[in-house]
């Protein structure tokens, strides 16, 4: 979005839609959830959310409502049109994919995302100081902590030579795949490993990936940060732990049930600040001025019992640069 466009945007009193109804007494706010998943990988990230909220005074079905539409990322449109016809006050779009799909939906509704993988190379804001238009949010840095994730795996196995990667082509925009890519091929140059790109279009396409980097006997894994792909943390660690296929992924969420190592922000916690962005906008707050926020820790967690079942010793030096070790 160019500048004079934002500047003209912010400039003009936008009448949201809960900004007329703001000063009623005991008004329910209506707050839109739009996620990718089921159950297994939600649960987290909602009850981060609703924690958030609660600290900040609300209570969902007393002063509060929350009308969740969860689903593939093929339904994203249909559920964000869905829930742009509730009239919802304000759209928790929780990723990149889920806020595409609510920003093509409506340009009116405030829309906040608590995990933007790229905010300006996907073209969701303008920047991240001045978002303007309708998104702000969070961002977790997913893309660019790519190369680190495979330092990070190499320093776990030394002697891996040939590396697997994960990668759904559509996590995000074009300029953000293209960058994710070419960071994690000059990484892999530098540290001497080759990588096997294999990409996956949808979670029908797993199985068959995994049988590809097992026939090309891949020494580890690494998961692209994606959406999808985080949805199905739970296939692709029974999967890399049926291959006996070391893995390193995002979210603590992969460590937790099985995967060797993980290196990134957390998820849920990212949830639960952003409340604080949906609070300020049920207040009048317009979200092209709320900065998209980054994240101010990241986390190594590391899984000492897939290791030893694995035969894998890992590091000292990494052990004790460990924000958790799962015994």
């Amino acid at each position: 979005m160019r500048r004079r466009e934002c500047i003209a945007l912010v400039g003009i009193a936008i009448a949201w839609p809960f900004a007329a109804r703001a000063q009623q007494a005991k008004r329910v706010a209506r707050v839109g959830f739009l996620a990718t998943g089921g159950p297994d990988n939600l649960r987290g990230n909602i009850d981060a959310f609703r924690q958030g909220l609660g600290e900040l005074g609300y209570a969902e079905g007393s002063n509060i409502l929350i009308e969740y539409r969860t689903g593939d990322v093929e339904r994203f449109p249909e559920l964000a049109t869905e829930l742009v016809r509730l009239g919802v006050d304000v759209i928790l779009a929780t990723n990149s994919l889920a806020a595409r799909a609510a920003k093509q939906a409506t340009s009116s509704i405030p829309l906040v995302v608590p995990v933007m993988g790229d905010p300006v190379g996907d073209e969701l804001v303008a920047s991240l100081a001045r978002p303007c238009g309708n998104i702000t949010g969070l961002t977790f840095l997913g893309p660019e902590l790519l190369p680190k994730r495979l330092v990070l795996l190499k320093e776990t196995l030394p002697t891996a030579s040939r590396i697997a990667a994960l990668l759904h082509p559509r996590a995000y925009g074009e300029h953000t795949m293209d960058d994710m890519m070419n960071q994690i091929e000059a990484a892999a140059r530098t540290l001497g490993v080759q990588l096997q790109i294999v990409a996956v279009r949808s979670s029908n396409e797993l199985d068959q990936a995994f049988s590809a980097i097992a026939a090309d006997r891949a020494d580890a894994l690494i998961v692209f940060p994606s959406p999808m792909l985080f949805s199905e943390w739970r296939r692709i660690v029974d999967l890399a732990t049926r291959y006996r296929l070391p893995s390193m992924a995002v979210g603590r969420e992969f460590v937790e049930h099985g995967g060797l190592i993980a290196y990134g922000a957390n998820i849920p916690d990212l949830h639960r600040r952003a409340a604080t962005h949906v609070d300020k906008i049920l207040r009048g707050a317009k979200p092209a001025e709320l900065p998209v926020e980054q994240p101010t820790k990241f986390e190594l967690v590391i899984n000492l019992k897939t290791a030893k079942a694995l035969n894998i010793t890992v590091p000292s030096s990494l052990r004790i640069r460990a924000d958790e070790l799962i015994e």
